[in-house]
């Protein structure tokens, strides 16, 4: 497991104010039952932000026709929607919802290569919410394997989330299971899926990043 490195500027700040906290606590020496409760509470969320922005080691079961989980969480929708920024077509949905105690590191879901990128600034409703994926900040990376069949996956930020980090570059080869990016805080990850595709999950099911599989595409085993 290591620490994201586009974390690592927030991470700082989050452990400069701490450890002021802590000294101001500290040289003000109040009361016992008031001190060591604000050190503790200060060294605890110190220690969760650094918890929160890990990426963990994981063995990757994605290929260029099994589509892996991009994202820790619970998913929230499965359905058939029709994507309207480049795919212009119905698709098959899967959404899954990351919490404050979901790794937020992303990682490409299928092997193939970044054909289709881009970045939408927006609002920050509830990531859960059905609206999130058209009104609230996001990007979009569509990927397409050896057969042209196309993935796109679009990562959401929530109420919380204010920034999106995503490696997506024209034409740029991505293997299922590499990481791909990471969503600050509460948010989503939106997989959309040809019509044809079998997929492996439904709502409910809690889905680890890398090792669930999402949906085996045409050709696939």
């Amino acid at each position: 497991m290591r620490i994201d490195q586009d974390s690592l500027g927030s991470l700082f700040i989050v452990f400069l104010i701490g450890a002021i906290i802590i000294v101001v606590t500290l040289l003000l020496n109040p009361k016992a039952y008031i001190k060591w409760p604000i050190i503790g509470l200060t060294l605890i969320f110190c220690i969760w932000q650094a918890f929160f922005f890990r990426v963990p080691d994981r063995k990757p079961v994605g290929s260029n026709k099994i589509v892996s989980s991009a994202a820790d969480g619970r998913v929230v929708i499965c359905d058939v929607a029709y994507e309207d920024e480049i795919l212009n077509r119905e698709c098959k949905r899967v959404c899954v919802y990351m919490d404050f105690f979901d790794v937020h590191a992303n990682f490409w879901p299928l092997t193939g290569k970044v054909t289709y990128f881009k970045y939408h600034p927006g609002k920050n409703f509830l990531a859960f919410r059905p609206k999130a994926s058209e009104y609230n900040e996001h990007f979009t990376t569509v990927i397409s394997n050896d057969d042209s069949q196309e993935v796109l996956m679009r990562q959401i930020a929530g109420t919380f989330a204010r920034r999106i980090v995503c490696y997506s570059s024209d034409s740029l080869p991505t293997k299922a299971g590499e990481q791909c990016g990471i969503i600050k805080f509460g948010s989503r990850m939106d997989l959309y899926l040809p019509m044809d595709a079998e997929i492996k999950v439904k709502v409910g099911d809690n889905v680890r990043a890398c090792e669930s599989v999402i949906a085996i595409l045409s050709g696939g085993e």
